[in-house]
């Protein structure tokens, strides 16, 4: 992926008005929804289907451990596959490219709450194959896990970075933008990028 990245200023990505106000979303939204969906799974996890809280504590640090996971692939393999074909060029634009090209616009920090819960359900059924009435303690792990890398991702974008040991996660992120896009992936952790090597350069 190029970089190009103007540090004001925002990306278009559809012509039509209304897709294009569709793709923007307040922080805030994100974060308010998967924290009422991941409550909700918990509560109901324990009354209907009986989990325990020990059970709710491993499960949901599973989840939480598992986004990660899936946030280094995903940030990896799908947002920046290579651009063979100008298809292959424009969804990379729209999922990923935009942020790239404009990452102070604060309105593209987050996927539209409608398409982020569908994927949710989807989730929701692909985990419950494999983990059965789990899944009510093991979701919500891996929605809040969505939800702090949400968060996370913003602050790198919209504050400066602090002066203490977070500052870490602003410098990295800031290598994977500015420096090296073909490194540093993790956003939340630094952990994958240990493990696969992909670790910026020094």
């Amino acid at each position: 992926m190029e970089n190009k990245a103007k540090n004001t200023g925002s990306g278009r990505i559809f012509k039509n008005p209304i897709l294009e106000r569709l793709t923007r979303t307040h922080i805030s939204m994100p974060l308010i929804a998967f924290s009422i969906v991941s409550t909700w799974l918990i509560y109901t996890g324990t009354n209907e289907y009986g989990l325990n809280a020990l059970q709710i504590v491993l499960l949901f640090l599973g989840g939480l451990f598992t986004f990660t996971f899936v946030e280094y692939l995903m940030h990896r393999f799908l947002f920046h596959m290579a651009e063979t074909t100008p298809a292959r060029k424009k969804v990379v634009y729209t999922m990923h490219g935009v942020h790239h090209d404009h990452p102070k616009d604060k309105d593209r920090l987050a996927m539209p709450v409608p398409l982020s819960l569908t994927l949710s359900f989807v989730f929701f059924w692909f985990f419950r194959l494999f983990l059965g009435d789990l899944v009510w303690g093991f979701l919500p792990g891996f929605l809040m896990g969505y939800a702090s890398y949400l968060w996370v991702h913003f602050m790198i974008h919209a504050f400066q970075p602090p002066k203490n040991f977070f500052k870490f996660f602003w410098v990295h992120h800031g290598i994977h933008h500015y420096k090296q896009p073909e490194r540093a992936f993790g956003v939340t952790t630094p952990i994958w990028d240990l493990v696969f090597r992909t670790m910026p350069t020094k």
